[in-house]
C-alpha cells in the first residue's frame, strides 16, 4: 500500500471506469482484486443476460466508493473498526456501528456523486411556462 501525508488520501480519486478503479485498488488495496474481478465477472454476466446496464453501473458505483474510502487511510481504519464492532455483539453498539457505517457510506456516496457530476452554467434566466400569457 502506497502512504501518504497525515490526512491526505493516498492516490487522487480516478475515474468511475472499470480499467481506472482496478489500477486504483492494485495500489491501495491489492487483496481486493479478486473479489473485484470476481464481482465485475458476476455484474458482467448479469448485463448480458438481461440486457441491461444497471448491474455494471451498480458494480461501478460501489467499487468507486470503496475506493474512495480506501484512499484515505482514517476512514478505511474507521470504517474496520465500526465492522468490527458491529460484529461483536451488543445490540446497543451493533445499532451505533450500523449508524456510523452508513455516515461513512454516505459521505463517500455523496463525494463520489460530486465528483462525477458534470460542471453546469447556472441559468438565471426564467422562461415563461407553457400556455402563460395565453388567452
Amino acid at each position: 500500500m502506497t502512504t501518504s501525508a497525515a490526512g491526505q488520501p493516498l492516490i487522487p480519486q480516478p475515474p468511475a471506469t472499470v480499467a481506472a478503479l482496478r489500477q486504483a485498488i492494485s495500489q491501495i488495496a491489492p487483496a481486493a482484486l479478486p473479489a473485484f474481478t470476481r464481482e465485475l465477472d458476476q455484474a458482467a454476466d448479469q448485463s448480458r443476460q438481461g440486457a441491461d446496464l444497471a448491474p455494471l453501473q451498480r458494480f461501478i458505483a460501489q467499487w468507486a466508493v470503496y475506493v474512495h474510502i480506501q484512499r484515505r487511510p482514517e476512514a478505511a481504519a474507521d470504517l474496520r473498526r465500526w465492522e468490527d464492532i458491529a460484529e461483536a455483539g451488543d445490540a446497543a453498539k451493533a445499532r451505533q456501528a450500523a449508524s456510523e457505517i452508513g455516515r461513512i457510506l454516505d459521505e463517500a456516496h455523496a463525494a463520489i456523486a460530486l465528483a462525477a457530476a458534470p460542471s453546469r452554467p447556472i441559468v438565471t434566466a426564467s422562461v415563461p411556462s407553457p400556455g402563460a400569457g395565453a388567452l
